[in-house]
């Protein structure tokens, strides 16, 4: 197989925002999903939601489900913020909904202003993960929680590729491992505390019947899920 030209963000998902669905559409996201709902708090009423990097409104959406009617999206393709501005415009009335261009490590947002700072599957878009978790940090309240995910370095390690098809074409976005060693060291220089760390699996059931994929997959931890803590 053809391997697949590799995009800087902004340009991949410039293509890909037309067919990116607003859930989790493949196994590694969906074994990502079920470790980030389970540490995302269930009851999310009276607080204040940053969504750093939202795509299509996935986490968004998770997050008026728990309750959250002040939510901020932010995300530097504005394709894929024209789709999440679609896809969340069956929210409550009573929602207060902002979405925002701009970069993981530039948020276009006042200091503190989220009780809950999510940004799932954006990290490893981004070379300095410290600069990074400095913006999310900033953007949380003091005592805010962050919720963290990325594709796991194993994958990486391994070859895989974050690809998908357009006009034709595939294409893979680019991505650079953060092991878990860098967020440590990063956590640890901004005063955040790690207060849980989840590596979740696949689950054979989501893989669809005569699907084409490397069976190591099964064998191997695909993301990476923090659950972070800004000292008040």
């Amino acid at each position: 197989m053809t391997r697949p030209v590799i995009l800087e963000p902004e340009a991949a998902y410039a293509l890909w925002a037309a067919s990116y669905p607003a859930f989790a559409h493949n196994p590694v996201m969906q074994a990502e999903e079920r470790a980030m709902l389970a540490l995302l708090p269930t009851d999310l009423r009276e607080q204040a939601v940053l969504d750093a990097g939202c795509g299509s409104g996935r986490y968004l959406r998770h997050a008026a489900r728990r309750g959250a009617t002040r939510l901020t999206g932010v995300d530097l393709s504005l394709p894929m913020l024209e789709r999440a501005c679609g896809e969340l415009a069956d929210l409550r009335p009573d929602t207060e909904l902002t979405l925002l261009r701009g970069s993981v490590v530039e948020l276009p947002v006042e200091d503190a202003r989220a009780d809950l700072t999510i940004s799932g599957l954006v990290l490893g878009h981004i070379d300095d993960l410290p600069r990074a978790l400095a913006e999310l940090r900033r953007a949380t309240k003091p005592g805010g929680s962050l919720l963290c995910s990325d594709f796991h370095p194993t994958g990486h390690a391994l070859g895989w590729l974050r690809d998908f098809k357009a006009g034709g074409e595939r294409y893979a976005v680019r991505h650079t491992p953060h092991l878990y060693s860098h967020w440590h060291r990063a956590c640890a220089a901004l005063d955040l505390a790690i207060e849980e760390v989840r590596e979740p699996m696949l689950d054979p059931a989501d893989i669809p019947a005569n699907a084409r994929f490397d069976p190591i997959a099964l064998d191997v931890p695909v993301a990476l899920v923090f659950r972070l803590r800004r000292h008040g």
